[in-house]
């Protein structure tokens, strides 16, 4: 299962990738010119262009870890907290609350079950449609249902592993592709 942990593709990547490839292909004609001409290399002008590739891949480096949006939502502020924080070291932009705000765009919801007596009719009409991924301490029956009932893309059961969140994470980010 951990293989599918850096399935999701970041859109940034290929830019980032063709910024240094054009860099270093630039750096390269000057060094090529230079000894064609016989002449010294524009030492000033190389070292900008390192300057500029080191800084390209270091973007294409960022955005090959970046692994996307997650809002984890859990009525224990600690635990959110925990829990983002994993997801963090394992390339996702997390964010930790105690309480439901608005959704970015391609954001994947990380929801505990228990923070949803205390939504409105339209807040829970937002997490049904961001199909989020329910993580509660409950296994009856009903909060299965309850979790059916806002189209959850999983349910997954405390304690988790945050290797199994992430795939979790990556398969519903894959579908909002």
């Amino acid at each position: 299962m951990a293989s599918d942990i850096g399935s999701s593709r970041n859109p940034e990547l290929p830019a980032a990738l063709h910024r240094l490839r054009s860099t270093l292909a630039r750096l390269k004609a000057e060094l090529e010119l230079a000894e064609v001409d016989g002449a010294a290399p524009p030492t000033k002008r190389l070292l900008e262009d390192v300057r500029e590739a080191l800084t390209y891949l270091s973007a294409a480096e960022d955005a090959s870890h970046f692994r996307g949006a997650v809002l984890v939502v859990d009525d224990d502020a600690r635990l959110a907290e925990i829990t983002a924080r994993g997801l963090r070291r394992l390339g996702f932009d997390a964010e930790a609350r105690s309480s439901l705000r608005s959704l970015r765009a391609r954001e994947v919801l990380v929801f505990d079950l228990s923070v949803l007596e205390a939504l409105d009719a339209v807040e829970r009409q937002a997490i049904r449609a961001s199909r989020p991924i329910v993580v509660t301490g409950a296994t009856d029956p009903g909060s299965r249902a309850l979790a059916a009932s806002l189209d959850a893309s999983d349910y997954l059961v405390k304690p988790i592993e945050l290797d199994e969140l992430a795939v979790a994470i990556n398969r519903r980010m894959a579908e909002a592709e």
